[in-house]
């Protein structure tokens, strides 16, 4: 069993810093002991990683990535190959992708179409969450099963009629089931029906602009949604996880939700973070690398979801990665923007654009960990063994520069995409050496990783309950 010391650095997890060195003995930490005592003295190994000036931190946990997802007659443009070894660059070192029930087929028949797709492929570790097109007697005795061998989350969507949304009774009986299994409801929570006839309406009058995308998915539709969707979890006594929050009001509807003390969470991504409306209304038809849904906001939004990722409102913060190509993909939405393939790419930036919200004042160094790394792994049951440095604990280590400036650019970043929707910004911080279960994958900014090194993660279940 081979022994790597990782000594010099700023050791730091959701809960401490500390000036320590950290032993891995194969695949997991075996030790932590602070910097010049004798214990850390003591260590002998096959390979020593010198993190002087450097922190170490846990790697990053996405749980919210779509790869080599269909949507709107295209697919996204990383395949698990391409998209997971982004993600190591930017420090994230295990993903949960989301497996698609196509209409008609059963859960499994998904499932395993996902397993085809990523096995041998993967660069870092993954696991599964569940997308139901459709909500019957079939597909909930599935979620049974699922949820017994480590697929314990499940995505539905009050969006996307004639797609996969679900409507309030389908809602209502997915959450009464996993209110029995364990599984955790993860929403995308925005009125379809409402925003369908907000888009017909727009495009006959002629308004066919990416940045109409924008004005037609109202804060109101979002918000709306998520009340229902949290009265529906309260009906069926059922934990809820609304996905991709954007809007201050859809924010306020969590925090009154948590206030009376029940299981509801949220998420809320980079872009609505580092983006807004602007964005979307660039000139010409640049806006459409900005189509995502939900849709960017207008950049007062931006301090809510930062004080409710300080309050504990929001909980964690993924990517929703699902990139799509400007030429030939984006394209597709010339002159209907409601045929823009919606989605961002974003895997390979999360940890550094938290690490500049560190810089300016908005979090925490912990809380850019808790954020990052340790409550996704709560949260989809993956704790112990994902996002925190401690004995037992698989090795997936960051050795992080918190002084490397770099500039964000189509030309400098590892995703499968031909843009970047951070062209130019300039940010502070970069993981200069990546772990991933003990094995080095990325090697002072030199690529030494490969495709098939990363496991299937089953999973547990919602361990951010009480």
């Amino acid at each position: 069993m081979s022994r790597t010391v990782i000594r010099g650095g700023l050791v730091i997890t959701a809960t401490e810093e500390l000036h320590a060195d950290v032993l891995i003995e194969g695949e997991r930490i075996a030790a932590l002991a602070a910097r010049g005592t004798e214990a850390a003295a003591s260590w002998r190994a096959d390979h020593t990683i010198d993190a002087t000036g450097r922190y170490v931190v846990p790697g990053g946990v996405d749980a919210h990535t779509h790869l080599d997802f269909p949507f709107g007659g295209t697919f996204s443009a990383d395949t698990f190959e391409t998209g997971t070894r982004a993600a190591a660059w930017g420090g994230t070192t295990t993903v949960v992708d989301f497996a698609v029930q196509s209409r008609g087929r059963s859960l499994r028949e998904g499932l395993d179409a996902w397993h085809a797709k990523a096995e041998g492929q993967c660069a870092v570790d993954y696991a599964f969450h569940m997308i139901l097109a459709e909500v019957n007697e079939g597909t909930l005795k599935e979620m049974d099963a699922l949820v017994a061998e480590g697929v314990t989350s499940f995505k539905l969507f009050m969006a996307y009629p004639g797609v996969f949304y679900s409507d309030d009774g389908q809602i209502l009986r997915a959450m009464q089931r996993a209110a029995g299994n364990g599984g955790l409801i993860m929403m995308h929570a925005e009125n379809g029906i409402a925003i369908d006839v907000l888009v017909e309406q727009a495009l006959a009058a002629g308004r066919t602009d990416p940045r109409y995308h924008g004005e037609v998915r109202r804060a109101l539709l979002e918000a709306e949604a998520t009340h229902r969707a949290v009265q529906l979890a309260r009906v069926a006594e059922a934990p809820l996880y609304v996905v991709h929050v954007s809007a201050r009001e859809a924010v306020a509807e969590l925090a009154r939700a948590r206030d009376l003390g029940l299981p509801v969470f949220g998420e809320t991504c980079p872009q609505y973070l580092f983006l807004t409306v602007d964005d979307l209304a660039r000139p010409g038809f640049e806006g459409a690398k900005y189509v995502c849904s939900t849709p960017l906001r207008p950049a007062d939004h931006q301090d809510d979801l930062w004080r409710a990722l300080r309050t504990g409102d929001l909980q964690v913060v993924s990517t929703d990665h699902c990139p799509f190509c400007f030429t030939g993909q984006k394209e597709l939405g010339r002159g209907d923007f409601s045929r823009i393939p919606n989605g961002l790419p974003g895997i390979e930036h999360r940890m550094d654009l938290l690490h500049q919200a560190v810089l300016d004042g908005r979090i925490s160094r912990r809380r850019w960990i808790e954020l990052a790394c340790a409550a996704p792994a709560r949260m989809f049951g993956l704790a112990g063994r994902k996002g925190t440095l401690a004995p037992g604990a698989d090795a997936d280590v960051v050795v992080y520069d918190p002084g490397a400036r770099q500039t964000l650019s189509v030309r400098t970043h590892h995703m499968n995409v031909d843009h970047s929707v951070y062209e130019g910004r300039e940010v502070t911080g970069q993981a200069e050496t990546v772990l991933s279960r003990g094995r080095t994958v990325l090697d002072r900014r030199t690529w030494t990783g490969r495709a098939g090194h990363g496991r299937y993660l089953p999973r547990a279940t919602c361990q951010h309950l009480d």
